[in-house]
């Protein structure tokens, strides 16, 4: 992943042999303070040069910032502010995210709403807010119509864009006195607007004056639509958390997504999830199924999983089922761990070390991965060796964990077989 400024709001050209199927490009501008120290980041979707705002491009803007672009790296500890459409408001996404974490940038409706229409939102509204959600407006807000959305407000945005600036005093004014809002001047370009609008005691500032958007570039390994389809499907039927794990552990991309997503910041958690089944507990059939949707919605149509995951997946169960032979239970599913993820940089074209930066794994799998040291380093090893052909490495790494010719290819032909299944039951 790269973090690179860039001199325009958009991005108009991918890094080169980077297939823009598989890269999340997202902008972040900055919300600065009076005393311009950073307070939160406005997102915007630079994936693709269209330009269109819709219920599933907000949907996907969100859920690729947690998912792909790394949320730590992205927006840190800081308040993300999200451009919303009235429909995205009830989307199921919401709530995936941790309301402490996010600002929805609520449009006011298109010119000649009736007052019924205006009022009609104000249900919405009521539910965000009972979550925890903060709302944003632009100063359209502060006109007759939308006098009962004005207690609905968290931030008031003023476009300095969309009027004089020996108006700005009046506008400040009347959202000091018929609101609890904190008001932020946006597009603000000079050393002039700053200072006025500080003046007037406007609290947060966002505009080029301060900082031109960043561009964040995400390689991302997305599974195949038929294995999110059989998860979906496994949801929807109830399936018992053993069902679902079982099939996390046979993709690893989905696993790998899952765990990047549940650890990240937007999620909320106070603890680092470093299991399937861990993972598939906290967040419940209900989030569960609406992660799945989402990954379905932003993931590549058609084609098989690559060869190169189905070599992990036998990595996985191969070192899983010698390290039950050695090893307690836990030991054994940090192993199918250690094994399913020891290709993350084949998958996501970038050095092992930076792929693992962006899903929680517990230290032992780290120094395996990472270091080839600690009590999976052996099995890891053995497991290569099968691979390879070498005899005397086979030999060399079997009698070091002190097991024989036979239990290991007896467990790497079960190993093969299990992945096989995968293959059949898509």
């Amino acid at each position: 992943m790269s973090l690179t400024a860039s001199g325009a709001p958009a991005a108009s050209t991918l890094p080169q042999g980077v297939d823009d199927d598989t890269l999340a490009v997202i902008a972040r501008q900055a919300i600065v303070n009076e005393k311009r120290e950073v307070f939160g980041y406005e997102l915007f979707d630079r994936s693709t040069a269209r330009d269109a705002h819709t219920a599933a491009s907000d949907a996907a803007l969100l859920f690729n910032a947690l998912s792909y672009a790394g949320a730590e790296a992205l927006v840190g500890q800081k308040t993300v502010f999200v451009n919303c459409t009235q429909e995205s408001l009830a989307g199921g996404h919401l709530e995936l995210i941790h309301p402490d974490k996010v600002v929805l940038e609520v449009p006011t409706l298109e010119d000649g709403a009736t007052q019924a229409e205006i009022e009609a939102r104000l249900t919405v509204f009521h539910g965000l807010r009972e979550r925890g959600f903060r709302l944003a407006f632009n100063q359209h807000l502060l006109r007759r119509a939308y006098a009962s959305w004005l207690p609905m407000a968290s931030f008031i945005k003023l476009d300095l864009h969309t009027f004089a600036l020996k108006d700005a005093g009046a506008l400040v004014k009347f959202a000091r006195t018929h609101t609890n809002a904190q008001l932020v001047a946006e597009k603000v370009e000079t050393a002039e607007q700053f200072e006025h609008m500080r003046a007037l005691g406007v609290q947060y500032f966002q505009g080029y004056w301060f900082a031109q958007p960043d561009l964040v570039h995400a390689q991302t390994i997305r599974p195949s639509q038929a294995t999110i389809l059989q998860l979906i499907n496994l949801v929807r039927k109830q399936g018992s958390t053993a069902e679902i794990e079982d099939l996390l552990k046979k993709d690893p991309t989905l696993s790998f997504n899952l765990l990047r997503f549940i650890n990240s910041s937007g999620f909320g958690l106070s603890c680092e999830v470093t299991s399937f089944r861990h993972a598939v507990m906290i967040l419940g059939l209900k989030k569960l199924f609406r992660w799945a949707a989402l990954l379905m919605t932003t993931s590549r149509t058609g084609g098989s999983p690559p060869a190169v995951g189905q070599t992990a997946v036998v990595r996985g169960r191969l070192m899983e089922l010698l390290a039950a032979e050695l090893l307690p239970p836990e030991e054994a599913d940090n192993a199918f761990v250690v094994g399913v993820f020891s290709l993350l940089d084949v998958m996501l074209g970038v050095p092992l070390d930076k792929a693992l930066e962006s899903v929680a794994l517990p230290q032992p799998v780290i120094d395996a991965l990472l270091h080839g040291t600690g009590v999976f380093a052996p099995f890891l090893e053995l497991t290569k060796a099968c691979e390879s052909g070498d005899d005397a490495a086979f030999a060399r790494s079997a009698n070091a964990l002190h097991l024989t010719n036979h239990q290991v290819n007896w467990a790497h032909l079960q190993a093969l077989a299990w992945a096989d299944e995968l293959e059949t039951e898509n």
